[in-house]
């Protein structure tokens, strides 16, 4: 078993969550698209479409996000593609995750994990939900190991075209009450600083 293979029901009952729905950026303020990104967003448009791949939409839409705001705030923030993040294999919490934040600059290894992104397989959300929870779980379990500080996790589920938010705080699993479109990119741009923000007392070395 893997991530991969959580429902968010799964998750819930086996790790003993309590899920509600909230406005997690209430009050988010939208990013202006550096001219860097909009360049990169125009050149990539005309591969992006409804039939594509969930690995064309993270090469060319999802990364230039992240791209972003990482050089928005140098040497605050690690992006992992593809990493695995081996936690409890007897309990599934196993496997290769689509991207990992992390505090702090990039290093070999994921050391101090903030929000786990996962690209929803055809354009499903719901199904996405559960993998990103299960991630998020094992994130958390991660950081209580060497920084026990560090108690909430944000994920994203994302077609490209969609992203969902969520925050799981102890055992605390909220799913963001609305949706952002491609179309809202300042504002999803707004959503990831306001997740690095959060954690900005965790940046002093410890």
């Amino acid at each position: 078993m893997a991530y991969s293979d959580f429902t968010l029901e799964r998750v819930v009952n086996e790790f003993d969550l309590e899920v509600r729905r909230s406005a997690l950026f209430p009050e988010v303020t939208p990013l202006a698209l550096s001219h860097w990104l909009e360049q990169t967003l125009a050149l990539t448009r005309q591969f992006v479409s409804a039939t594509a791949s969930e690995k064309a939409r993270s090469e060319f839409v999802v990364m230039p996000l992240l791209v972003e705001i990482v050089n928005r705030n140098p040497g605050q923030m690690a992006i992992y593609s593809g990493k695995n993040l081996e936690v409890d294999r007897d309990r599934g919490l196993t496997g290769e995750c689509d991207f990992i934040l992390a505090l702090g600059e990039m290093v070999d290894i994921i050391v101090r994990p903030i929000c786990c992104i996962v690209e929803a397989k055809k354009q499903d959300l719901e199904a996405g939900t559960g993998q990103c929870a299960a991630q998020m779980v094992a994130a958390q379990q991660f950081n209580q190991r060497r920084h026990p500080d560090l108690t909430t996790i944000f994920g994203c589920v994302t077609t490209g075209e969609m992203w969902q938010f969520l925050q799981l705080r102890d055992r605390n699993f909220q799913i963001d009450n609305r949706l952002y479109f491609i179309n809202e990119i300042p504002l999803i741009l707004g959503c990831l600083q306001t997740i690095l923000d959060f954690y900005q007392p965790s940046l002093i070395p410890t």
